[in-house]
């Protein structure tokens, strides 16, 4: 096997739009800055406010009719029983561990924040639902502990966010059984270190107030929940947060349109998602509406994203920066979505009942959700798609088997750019599994903190930035094509031209503007042509600056090169690709374990398949590369 290296970056940054036609009240929603969107609801002053706040607590997530609902399910509903069992459970050990200090990791505060959050929804809930005074007192001393810091580290405000989630509900939840110097304390917090922050001096918004990624939804969330909780206080100051937030969290939830994928993959889906529905819930419970949030254009499709995204291996299709599996528990996010519409498809009741003692650590929003599993009602069971497109920022296609499916059949393949949010050069990428065995792999993240550790600048997007030297983040790391061992155009954005559905359902790419100068046209044809096979098409139009074309597959398998491709094999079974359109040309094998790079992603048995076709063979400068992938 032979070593692969990096060619020189090339410099490129041009804006993007992408454009959407909605219903009759709604023209366009474009990602540039200035352009219109769909609008929440936003009555906000401080006069409604006044008038339409619940005056009782508890009014963040739980009010009283919503506890008094919970409290029958949890005698009555095996589900919601079970699931409050393991909050216990999850609960007890806190009490022993050591109270939260402010221990920044790199530029972040991040886990501690978290591990609030995580701590007050588990002992939270439990007091709620018992009020043992224990419960109470270590509340108390975990409130009064961070509370105490110097700051929340404002100056990364997902940290500011989840601490002032955390502070609002363990304040809202415990609101007259604190002692008065607690709340006090907790009151100013919010207000000192937590809101205040997010109106700078100079009069300008934050970036994430507007912003189209997940910071807008786990940052406004935050500031929704510390305006609840400190608007008797401060009324005034309450109201123009929830009025900003109100206004700037469309620019995010636009993410999701026309068909609910999520940009920046299915974990973060989970993330930005999951704060988005602690939002709704606290805006319900609180105002007794959410202001047109669940009901925007794509959101609530978003559910069948996510059930879509994780394959029968319990791999995701881990495309951008997603983790790699799914855990063991049920989807608490998913669940909420199962609340709303009685989807069958989204209530994981199987994993929701398993033994408490057999779930991993619950989610940090775990204890809130307990509210929406039990409010689910079966309505339908819908059965999901075994082929399926979402356009957007960042389009995909999947097929699947039949429900039941022996073969276990999962396709995922992409389009996109490098310059979407948490974004990699990838656009023709795919991922496969049969049979149980995922052969074709996205290398997924990798830690954030370890490279920012070192000075690498990860963040930057344009056409030169060091992001891209990254196996990860780059086409060299994906199984897509390469042209004269180049980068992808970074604002090149790969979309979806063709798709069909049907026994044998296909799906076309158009590719073209990832390789602006390289190639005149390029498009990529993926078929599921049998239960057991995939064929990848592209149809290549070569410009004069082209003279390298690169097929690429990414896999962890064992590699034996034939006359015909190619055999993989992993865990006794193995999967033969066929190089159907260039018989005349021999695949080869570039071991990356190690990756290229010290900083890159280590995986192990990682290697690439390639298919190096020189434009000098091509007549015309046309070509069409045809692969199968099938049960071997």
């Amino acid at each position: 096997m032979k070593t692969y290296l990096y060619p020189k970056l090339l410099a490129v940054l041009i804006a993007f739009m992408c454009t959407w036609q909605g219903n009759a009240t709604v023209l366009t929603a474009q990602q540039t800055k200035g352009d219109s969107i769909p609008k929440l609801e936003n009555p906000f002053s401080r006069r409604y406010l006044q008038q339409n706040l619940r005056k009782s607590h508890p009014r963040l997530v739980l009010n009283a009719s919503i506890e008094r609902d919970l409290r029958k399910k949890i005698k009555s509903d095996p589900v919601v029983k079970n699931m409050y069992e393991a909050i216990k459970l999850n609960a007890a050990p806190i009490h022993n561990k050591p109270l939260l200090e402010r221990i920044q990791i790199g530029k972040r505060l991040l886990s501690v924040s978290r591990e609030m959050l995580y701590r007050v929804n588990m002992l939270g809930m439990v007091y709620r639902m018992e009020k043992d005074p224990t419960v109470l007192k270590r509340l108390n001393d975990e409130l009064v502990a961070v509370c105490n810091f110097k700051d929340w580290n404002p100056s990364h405000y997902l940290d500011v966010a989840e601490m002032s989630l955390a502070v609002a509900l363990a304040l809202d939840w415990t609101m007259g059984d604190l002692p008065k110097t607690t709340e006090e304390l907790a009151i100013q917090s919010l207000i000192e270190k937590g809101i205040k922050p997010s109106w700078p001096k100079n009069g300008k918004n934050p970036s994430w107030a507007y912003g189209n990624n997940n910071w807008n939804q786990v940052c406004n969330g935050g500031m929704i929940a510390a305006s609840i909780a400190i608007a008797e206080r401060e009324p005034e100051l309450a109201a123009k947060t929830i009025s900003r937030a109100l206004d700037g969290i469309p620019h995010s939830l636009v993410e999701y349109m026309p068909d609910g994928v999520y940009p920046e993959g299915s974990t973060y889906w989970g993330y930005g998602t999951g704060f988005s529905v602690i939002t709704i819930a606290m805006l319900e419970s609180a105002f007794g509406k959410d202001f047109g949030h669940s009901d925007y254009p794509g959101f609530k499709e978003s559910a069948l994203f996510r059930v879509l995204s994780i394959a029968p291996s319990g791999w995701y299709f881990n495309f951008s920066d997603c983790g790699d599996q799914r855990g063991v528990n049920g989807d608490a996010t998913l669940a909420w979505f199962a609340s709303k519409t009685g989807n069958k498809a989204f209530f994981e009741k199987e994993r929701f009942l398993m033994p408490v003692d057999q779930m991993s650590k619950l989610g940090r929003l775990d204890g809130s959700a307990l509210v929406w599993i039990s409010q689910y009602r079966e309505k339908e069971d819908i059965q999901l798609p075994s082929s399926w497109k979402g356009e957007g920022a960042n389009p995909v296609v999947i097929f699947t088997g039949e429900s039941n499916d022996p073969h276990q059949y999962y396709f995922g393949g992409k389009g996109g750019r490098g310059s979407v949010n948490h974004g990699n050069m990838d656009g023709g990428s795919f991922i496969f599994e049969l049979n149980g065995v995922r052969w074709v792999v996205d290398p997924g993240n990798q830690d954030y903190n370890e490279l920012e550790q070192n000075g690498f600048d990860l963040w930057g997007k344009c056409q030169e930035c060091e992001r891209w030297t990254l196996l990860t983040k780059n086409n060299f790391g994906h199984s897509t094509l390469t042209v004269n061992d180049e980068l992808h155009r970074v604002d090149g954005l790969a979309t979806i031209k063709d798709f069909k559905n049907g026994d044998n359902p296909e799906a076309t790419f158009e590719l073209t503007p990832a390789f602006h100068g390289l190639l005149k046209s390029a498009q990529r044809k993926f078929r599921k042509d049998s239960p057991v096979s995939l064929t990848v098409e592209d149809m290549i139009e070569a410009s004069d600056s082209a003279k390298l074309i690169t097929w690429q597959l990414m896999t962890t398998a064992d590699v034996e090169l034939t006359k015909e491709g190619a055999i993989l094999r992993q865990d006794n079974k193995s999967l033969k690709i066929e190089n159907l359109s260039h018989p005349g040309l021999s695949m080869s094998v570039i071991s990356l374990d190690p990756a290229p790079l010290k900083l890159d992603r280590q995986i192990t048995g990682l290697k690439r398949i390639e298919l190096r076709i020189p434009t000098w063979t091509i007549e015309n400068n046309k070509t069409s590369i045809r692969v199968r992938l099938a049960e071997n």
